[in-house]
């Protein structure tokens, strides 16, 4: 009968081969007797202490001891398994449970500090389990490969040192170091993997984090995707990183919209213009929201996760680093640009040319610094106005599409009808198009107040084409769409998830989505017609005799109209210019009759 103390050995051997070895590894490193190593091993698999595993000659790991007090933690731990999935952000299942369980550890903590903490862990366990995945994969058909690098990066997985593997921490969740433990493991995992650099979170030993709630966190979140082969453990704690991360947006309210958008959003705007293979652009890409659905959409139309390239930039460095484990999680190689230039002063990708952009650029920034561009080559529709930057994004985002390009923009509803500052002459340029260069905007969606975290007035989805002349959707030509755009009023669809937020149905996304690809010419999506009251395909001369104002209200046939989406400063903004332009106006004419009496008095 093994003794404690031969146990204790077998226990720190293992711990120190990173929680998981196989049987000829840690039978050397004892340096036992076969009959002793067994004898050892079954009394620990006995008692619960080690579990064994598959491969080649076997292999052993410790099992963390899952205490956690809360009941709906345990409830969660459970539960954690996949779920159904609508993809809009609601109750999903165990996802849900699982977040009121790691919130209930919270305690007084802020969900800003919370989040980073809570993220955090879920992106270490995820690529220690691919790690550990891969490393059992090769103990089993190449022991000699177990040890090399190259054999994780072919297969896009990362080394994970062993103080730094998920076992060990979970071995070891209980002990008041853990937080410096979590911090030494993050800094080895930047250490070995280069494009990681600078992207975890590594402030876990700070006195104001207790040990304590670390350490049922850590136990809460090892029984996420338990037991799970590698594509659906990937897939199942991508989800929970992507809704954990709404729920934060939820908690942080107008902060959290900064760096997440609504997946209901994002799901119409991915399926209006079909990211299928290509490049894939986002200016302002936040937590990668964008990336993650277009990535979704590949694959649910049956095609690889490495049918489409990203590429993004993002000037708050605390959300390029969300972005980076978010997409790691999904295991979407990407290329994610950082600087606190943003990118109209920096444009980090200045030669790309995508086929898709998705974008929620930040509403009417005032402090842009657009007096230092007036030159920039990206004003091909006009220089837009120094105090407001929409007109700016849509310029940056049409520059860079390919000849034939598509994007979808989220932006201010004031957007569509404001006169300010040649905005309205911008609008027109973008329309009908200038100097050589085509009009772009396609469709025009209006969107129900409360979707989003950080705002609760109306937006509106603009879609632009770089060649509405035909352009290419899922290898078939599109018809003709040049002096045409197609108007969609979506404000009465969605329905309440909470006292303040709403969301799209599956429903209403495919009536938005069916309307536009039928307009397009889809020949799968059917005959496009008009629809009173939600879509109506609108030519030039309707538009310049609507001065034109893109509001989906003006030509669907809706009884209100564009005033009533905007919030009141700007329609006073508005209102007033529209005013002073008039005055300036009659002045002009009094002027003139002054004149001319004048003449007639000196004659």
């Amino acid at each position: 009968m093994p003794d404690q103390a031969q146990k204790d050995r077998f226990v720190a051997a293992l711990t120190e081969l990173g929680g998981s070895a196989g049987n000829g590894r840690l039978h050397e490193a004892l340096q036992w007797g076969e009959a002793v190593y067994n004898a050892v091993k079954n009394e620990l698999v006995a008692e619960g202490v080690v579990s064994l595993r598959r491969g080649r000659g076997g292999a052993v790991s410790l099992v963390g001891a899952v205490e956690i007090e809360a009941e709906e933690a345990a409830q969660a731990v459970a539960r954690a398994k996949p779920a159904r999935a609508n993809g809009n952000g609601g109750d999903l299942g165990f996802e849900a449970d699982l977040f009121k369980a790691a919130d209930k550890l919270r305690g007084n903590m802020e969900p800003s500090d919370y989040k980073h903490v809570a993220l955090g862990l879920i992106f270490l366990k995820h690529i220690s389990d691919s790690f550990e995945a891969k490393r059992a994969e090769l103990l089993a058909e190449y022991p000699d490969g177990a040890e090399d690098r190259d054999e994780y990066a072919a297969d896009n997985v990362f080394w994970v040192p062993p103080t730094a593997r998920w076992s060990h921490l979970q071995a070891s969740a209980k002990q008041p170091s853990i937080g410096k433990m979590i911090d030494d493991a993050m800094f080895a995992i930047e250490k070995d993997n280069e494009n990681l650099k600078g992207v975890l979170p590594k402030d876990y030993a700070r006195p104001a984090l207790n040990a304590v709630m670390l350490g049922e966190l850590i136990d809460l979140i090892s029984g996420i995707a338990l037991g799970q082969e590698k594509g659906e453990a990937r897939d199942v704690l991508g989800r929970v990183y992507e809704y954990f991360l709404g729920q934060f947006a939820g908690s942080e309210g107008k902060r959290g919209g900064e760096f997440y958008t609504p997946r209901s959003v994002v799901r119409v705007m991915v399926e209006m213009i079909e990211p299928y293979k290509g490049r894939v652009y986002d200016p302002c890409c936040g937590s990668g929201g964008m990336f993650v659905q277009s990535e979704k959409f590949v694959e649910l139309h049956g095609g690889r996760i490495g049918d489409i390239a990203v590429y993004g930039q993002e000037s708050n460095y605390t959300t390029w680093r969300l972005c980076k484990m978010n997409l790691a999680v999904r295991g979407i190689d990407a290329d994610i640009k950082w600087n606190s230039e943003g990118s109209f002063h920096k444009d980090e990708l200045r030669d790309l040319k995508a086929d898709f952009v998705l974008a929620n650029p930040p509403f009417n920034i005032s402090d842009w610094g657009g007096d230092r561009l007036r030159e920039d080559v990206r004003w091909k529709y006009g220089i837009p106005p120094a105090g407001n930057a929409n007109f700016a994004w849509v310029q940056h985002i049409v520059h860079h599409l390919s000849p034939s390009g598509v994007a979808g923009v989220v932006l201010a509803n004031g957007s569509m009808s404001s006169t300010q500052n040649g905005e309205g002459e911008l609008r027109r340029n973008l329309i009908e198009g200038v100097n050589g260069a085509p009009g772009v905007v396609d469709c025009m969606v209006a969107l129900p107040g409360q979707l989003f975290y950080s705002t609760q007035i109306p937006v509106c989805l603009w879609f632009l084409a770089r060649d509405k002349s035909n352009g290419i959707a899922r290898n078939a030509k599109l018809r003709d769409r040049r002096g045409e755009i197609l108007f969609i009023d979506a404000r009465k669809l969605g329905h309440m998830v909470d006292r303040t937020r709403k969301e799209f149905s599956d429903t209403d996304i495919e009536m938005i989505t069916r309307a536009y690809h039928a307009w397009r010419g889809e020949g799968e999506a059917g005959v496009y017609v008009d629809v009173p009251g939600f879509c109506k395909a609108a030519n030039l001369e309707e538009l310049k005799a609507h001065g034109y104002v893109l509001t989906p209200g003006r030509y669907v046939g809706a009884a209100d109209v564009e005033e009533d989406d905007l919030p009141f400063p700007e329609r006073f903004a508005d209102l007033r210019a529209r005013l002073e332009k008039q005055f300036a106006d009659g002045e002009a004419k009094n002027n003139a009759i002054r004149t001319n009496l004048n003449e007639i008095a000196d004659a």
